[in-house]
């Protein structure tokens, strides 16, 4: 006999008791089978973004070095709970206050950047720039005009439509000249005038390379071990510094032209 509203009835030909509405064999572990298929390429992925999704800031205080995610605007040092700013700058407009961050900084043709320090990780310079500028990074400058202000950086480019005058000492690691720069600079490592470049200036650094075509006229300091920013000493230190430096810088006073 069979009712309709019971959970199990008996088979006609065998006499036993089963249940319409339970599930087939294996269903389950299909359903199982199908979301974990589902699920592991996305579990995949968001492990590959959660490693992409972060860099490695320094403390401008204790310089400790910690990792933080790329969508974070500041965070506090581990070491000595400093503050750290992590924004991005975008100048398009007079701009007169100072700066302190680990994100880039860009100065649009239309932006004028007075501030009396500015440090960022990475800088692109199209405005004018009249403070002081100081980039954990690289420096790409693609500006025609003055530059009133110290540029310190590990690496800077100047792009070949770029034609500046610097009225301090550009302080860098290596440099990349594509354009005209007049103005000194000091470099601990190589300064590189590519075929379109032009340099007139005094230039101390550890190496310099001039392409075919490209301009050098100043005085030139190679392999200086200690490279002081005269402009940054008292007057009795930079005597001494240039004392004590004077009998080992051989001087070139004509231009040299690559061949």
């Amino acid at each position: 006999m069979e009712y309709a509203a019971a959970k199990s009835t008996i088979c006609r030909q065998c006499g036993r008791y089963f249940n319409p509405s339970a599930p087939s064999p294996g269903l389950k572990l299909r359903e199982k089978e199908e979301t974990a298929g589902a699920h592991g390429p996305f579990k995949k992925l968001d492990g590959l973004w959660s490693r992409r999704g972060s860099r490695v800031v320094a403390c401008f205080e204790c310089k400790r070095k910690h990792e933080v995610s790329d969508a974070a605007t500041s965070t506090n040092c581990p070491g000595c709970s400093a503050h750290i700013d992590l924004r991005d700058y975008k100048i398009t407009t007079s701009f007169s206050r100072s700066i302190r961050t680990r994100g880039e900084l860009h100065l649009t043709s239309k932006g004028d950047l007075s501030s009396t320090s500015v440090i960022c990780q990475s800088a692109l310079v199209e405005g004018k720039l009249r403070g002081n500028l100081q980039c954990e990074e690289f420096v790409t400058i693609n500006f025609t005009g003055k530059i009133p202000g110290r540029i310190a950086a590990k690496h800077v480019i100047v792009e070949r439509k770029s034609d500046v005058q610097c009225f301090r000492r550009v302080r860098v690691d290596t440099i990349d000249i594509k354009g005209r720069v007049s103005g000194g600079i000091v470099a601990t490592g190589a300064v590189t005038i590519h075929k379109t470049g032009t340099l007139e200036g005094n230039v101390t650094a550890k190496s310099i390379a001039i392409e075919k075509g490209g301009i050098f006229s100043g005085q030139l300091v190679i392999g200086a071990a200690a490279l002081t920013q005269g402009e940054l000493l008292p007057a009795e230190k930079l005597a001494a510094a240039k004392a004590e430096a004077e009998p080992s810088m051989p001087v070139v006073a004509q231009p040299l032209h690559a061949t």
